[in-house]
């Protein structure tokens, strides 16, 4: 019997991660409040974080970084087949601090701090975690990805104090019980090679 291949035949875009929260008011039909957080180990821009967020606790759309060098690559390279708005490079990148608190098998918090905004993203409740492989090609995207969900039942986005009202709604991913909001850790982004 052949050795199974052990090596990606891809390209790595970008490892880290990208959790994300999306709330709706009417089950996931619309979305009320759309986050996306990216601790990005390592990329051609280097390494950091951004926050993407909509929501009208910031009053439309947000770039916070603290390295805007990543947050323009992410907009180039994956937001752009992810959440079109996000993409948009004429939005200006806010320097934040990026800090997590709690742990997985409990309540995991993401602050993000400005100048003049302090986000907060939370996940609790917790279901169990799967991995998401979508190679090169597939669902239209000439990029893939290979991600850890932890898809949560309970999750928050607050900007100064003030929380959002929408909420998680449950969502089936490619037939794994699910959630609108998921910590997506492990997280690496591949492209065909050359």
């Amino acid at each position: 019997m052949p050795d199974p291949q052990m090596v990606d035949p891809h390209d790595v875009v970008m490892t880290g991660e990208n959790s994300f929260v999306r709330l709706s008011m009417d089950g996931g039909k619309t979305i009320a409040d759309r986050v996306s957080h990216w601790r990005v180990l390592w990329s051609p821009a280097g390494q950091g974080h951004a926050l993407f967020v909509e929501s009208p606790l910031t009053k439309g759309l947000r770039v916070y970084a603290d390295n805007a060098g990543v947050a323009r690559f992410l907009q180039r390279t994956i937001e752009l087949l992810l959440h079109k708005p996000f993409a948009d490079e004429s939005l200006p990148v806010i320097d934040a601090e990026f800090e997590r608190t709690g742990n997985s098998l409990s309540t995991v918090e993401e602050r993000v701090i400005s100048d003049e905004d302090e986000v907060i993203l939370s996940w609790w409740d917790l279901m169990a975690p799967f991995v998401l492989t979508v190679p090169p090609g597939a669902m239209d995207r000439p990029i893939g990805v290979y991600s850890t969900f932890l898809p949560a039942r309970g999750a928050q986005l607050s900007v100064n104090g003030a929380a959002a009202t929408a909420k998680v709604f449950l969502q089936d991913r490619f037939g794994r019980p699910g959630s609108s909001c998921c910590l997506a850790w492990s997280e690496t982004w591949t492209k065909p090679r050359g």
